[in-house]
């Protein structure tokens, strides 16, 4: 049987959608609490996060929890002229994200000229996605704006945060489909196989 991935990212986001708040809540707090023990956390200095957004697993605690421990704390800007992702840097989500491209939270503009990291310095990423695998394949939601960004940094740890049900055992990844080191829902921790 041959898996059409736009019908699966479009069939696992409509659940994702009906997720109660609560459930989200909940879900979001115990995939941030798995993160922040992870040894690759503990050690990194400059991390780069996805801003959560309607139903995706929320960053917001995992952010402030990155900022507190004094991490150098990057979310991404997008060009979409260029098609692509810059690092910024924030010290505050609260004060230093407006809503940006499709309404996502991004840095505020005065902070994307002064602000900008080198993505080489980045030692750990946290990708969105509407589907995710076992061993760490990802899709995200079509554009391959993330697949492009973290093409240029292979060093950083990949990390994919999700729901349990946005894990399947293999998902139908295409050459320019990025793996991930680890995908970590609100019950396990996936090793990837990058």
């Amino acid at each position: 049987m041959v898996i059409d991935p736009q019908k699966l990212r479009k069939d696992i986001l409509n659940n994702r959608n009906t997720l109660s708040e609560s459930h989200r809540a909940t879900a979001s707090a115990a995939i941030c609490k798995t993160v922040l023990k992870l040894p690759e956390i503990i050690n990194c200095k400059t991390i780069f996060s996805y801003v959560s957004f309607r139903s995706e697993v929320s960053t917001f605690r995992l952010i402030e929890a990155m900022l507190a421990a004094e991490k150098i704390v990057t979310v991404p800007i997008t060009r979409v002229t260029d098609k692509r992702l810059d690092a910024i840097r924030i010290k505050s989500i609260t004060e230093d994200l407006e809503p940006g491209y499709c309404d996502i939270p991004e840095p505020k503009q005065a902070l994307c000229e002064t602000n900008i990291v080198n993505p080489n310095e980045i030692n750990v990423i946290f990708l969105p996605g509407s589907v995710f695998d076992s061993r760490g394949g990802r899709f995200g939601y079509g554009g391959g704006f993330y697949d492009r960004f973290v093409a240029k940094i292979p060093n950083a740890i990949r990390i994919g945060l999700a729901y349990d049900f946005q894990v399947l055992e293999r998902i139908p990844l295409q050459a320019h489909d990025e793996l991930l080191d680890f995908v970590v829902t609100e019950s396990k921790i996936f090793q990837g196989r990058r």
